[in-house]
């Protein structure tokens, strides 16, 4: 009798995922080679053209039918998902401002690479024989790049924040803007294509107007959007400083994502524009630093399946019947890219190296060709044959994009070029890079945040009372959302970039974790932190701080300012002494951190104790 639990089969692909996940993707680190090339790799061993065709040739050959793909339709509905998060996260960057200071790389580069290489391979196919819509539907699909891998890859180089990584990133950006934009094009050229290609205003209104429900459900998806997300978040986070728990902001950053994907699925739009959209949303809200860390996870994982999808979907078979065909394609596709992209990087004012290196890396296929094409196929509008062929290449040059990354690499370093003024924020969105991080935005951050801005000082600002946050936000100032405790939330602060970091919060415990953490990302940064008391302070001292401010011995020290003064000490002398005396004080409290002798110890008991309590004898050690 069957087992009522199953064997166990049900869980097949998602052991096979995990396998790749653990095992072929960390092999692939190790070598150097990007964690996405792991995936597509591990796609082709794991999938039906790979170990799969062995497993049915002996029975010793059996258990490997336990590592291979088997339900394609499973992967591929949890690759779309891995898309959408993609793309979620790319909206999360897509603030007003970010646009406004790329407008000139992202709106004239990028659209125009988008336009001219879609014009050039689209000519290319029609010269092979194909109709115009089909020709511009594998145009459109093949224009796009794969941000995908080209990003990591140019990270792990550390070339991001060269003239070649700028212009990429815009490039990349307005291509991945592009995608919504395209995949209604398609539809449209669909409902010209079922006209018989009659292109007079009465079939123009008629494709036009099957788009109407999608731009309706669309406007209704910003309209919910801008009226429920920030209120939800505003919920979940007061429950979360409540105690309930960190993982309600992790189930309600994967609802968003899901339910706006459904949302658009629903009126006729793709998963991904949905989440798009909710992922714009949601940039303009004090919320988006921590849905970015509680999505990352999911993006990446889910990626992985997207990738892995496609590695198995490769028809080895296919490639083996036409090896050269499909090497030749892949080859011409990548050629003809590299050969648009550097004339109009040129064009843009990019240097002859920074704008090989540029077009090397975007010559290359993307993960959205497999989605538009796809849509190309649903729609009738792309032939499954060329299609399917033209995947196979595009497939094959994604796995030549490590590898052209590093020829541009070695060609654009051979000699040093002088660059066009490019945008910084092309990298670094410009609310958060150089300026001063303050964690904590209550009465005391507020009022070191009045005087940064009284002389001209910019600031960041953290907070996890999201009460505090939103009456910041609704007076103009740069106050988000999150957790400083967390090397993720400081990095996507721009902690590489600060003037120096600012703790103001009244919990020892948190200040010492944030404290940590910044001195742990940046050696060099420059860490002002509120201290409980004296003995507080020597902690923070042993962890890093540049200076550390007891709230016992700054309230004695004003005390008897204010008191010199009123008893008619001249100013001049009372102020002197009393700076003297802080700079005695931070001796001790820096002499007194573990590992020091005893002596500065006893100093320190006796003067600061005295100061701050009335009292010679030290109290018992604890928690500050």
């Amino acid at each position: 009798m069957a087992s009522p639990h199953g064997d166990g089969s049900e869980y097949k692909d998602l052991l096979v995922f995990l396998a790749a996940a653990g095992v072929v993707v960390p092999l692939f680190n190790r070598i150097k080679i990007s964690p996405v090339l792991g995936f597509l790799a591990a796609g082709v061993l794991l999938g039906p053209d790979g170990l799969g065709r062995f497993a049915n040739d002996a029975p010793w050959l059996a258990w490997l039918g336990w590592l291979t793909l088997e339900d394609r339709d499973q992967i591929a509905q949890l690759s779309e998902l891995g898309v959408a998060f993609l793309l979620f996260m790319i909206g999360l960057e897509l603030s007003w401002e970010r646009l406004k200071s790329m407008r000139r790389l992202v709106f004239g580069l990028g659209l125009s690479q988008i336009a001219l290489a879609t014009a050039v391979i689209a000519a290319g196919f029609m010269l092979t024989g194909q109709t115009f819509v089909s020709a511009m539907v594998l145009g459109m699909g093949l224009a796009l790049s794969s941000t995908a891998v080209v990003m990591p890859v140019l990270a792990e180089r550390k070339r991001l924040h060269g003239a070649a990584g700028r212009a990429t990133f815009s490039i990349l950006l307005a291509q991945d803007m592009a995608v919504a934009p395209i995949l209604i094009t398609v539809t449209v050229l669909a409902t010209l294509a079922q006209s018989g290609g009659d292109l007079n205003p009465a079939v123009l209104g008629a494709a036009l107007l099957t788009l109407a429900p999608a731009a309706i459900g669309l406007a209704a998806l910003i309209l919910l959007g801008r009226l429920v997300l920030r209120p939800m978040f505003r919920s979940v986070a007061k429950a979360r400083a409540r105690g309930q728990g960190q993982e309600m902001f992790v189930a309600a950053s994967l609802l968003v994502v899901v339910a706006a994907g459904l949302g658009a699925q629903a009126v006729g739009l793709s998963m991904s524009l949905g989440a798009l959209v909710a992922g714009v949303l949601l940039a303009e809200t004090e919320f988006r630093r921590e849905v970015e860390i509680s999505i990352d996870p999911f993006k990446g994982l889910l990626l992985g399946v997207f990738f892995i999808g496609v590695g198995s979907g490769l028809d080895l078979d296919a490639v083996a019947a036409d090896p050269w065909g499909v090497v030749a394609l892949a080859i011409a596709i990548t050629v003809a890219k590299i050969g648009v992209i550097f004339t109009l990087a040129r064009r843009w004012g990019l240097g002859p190296l920074a704008a090989l290196e540029t077009a090397l890396v975007l010559g290359p296929a993307g993960e959205f060709a497999f989605v538009i094409l796809t849509a190309g196929m649903v729609e009738g509008v792309a032939p499954p044959g060329i299609t399917q062929s033209v995947l196979l290449s595009a497939t094959i040059s994604l796995f030549s994009i490590p590898f052209l990354a590093l020829l541009g690499q070695k060609l654009a370093t051979r000699r040093i070029e002088t660059q066009v003024d490019l945008p910084a924020a092309a990298l670094q969105p410009p609310d958060s890079s150089g300026q001063v991080l303050l964690v904590g935005y209550g009465r005391v951050g507020r009022l070191i945040g009045e005087m940064l801005t009284e002389h001209n000082q910019t600031f960041v600002a953290l907070d996890t009372e999201p009460g505090i946050v939103a009456g910041a936000r609704r007076e103009g100032l740069n106050v988000h959302y999150g957790d400083a405790g967390r090397r993720e939330m400081l990095e996507l602060c721009n902690i590489a970039t600060a003037r120096a970091l600012v703790v103001t919060m009244d919990a020892p415990g948190k200040v010492d974790e944030v404290v940590q953490a910044a001195r742990a990302l940046r050696k060099d940064l420059i860490i002002i932190a509120r201290a409980r008391d004296d003995r507080h302070a020597v902690r923070l001292y042993s962890y890093g701080v540049t200076d550390a401010v007891p709230e016992t011995t700054e309230a004695s020290l004003q005390l008897a300012e204010n008191t010199l003064v009123d008893l008619g000490v001249p100013m001049g002398l009372v102020l002197a002494s009393i700076h003297e005396r802080r700079d005695r004080y931070r001796d001790l409290f820096q002499a007194a951190q573990p590992g020091t002798s005893a002596r500065p110890n006893r100093a320190l008991r006796r003067h600061v104790s005295a100061a701050t309590t009335g009292r010679t004898d030290p109290e018992p050690e604890g928690e500050g």
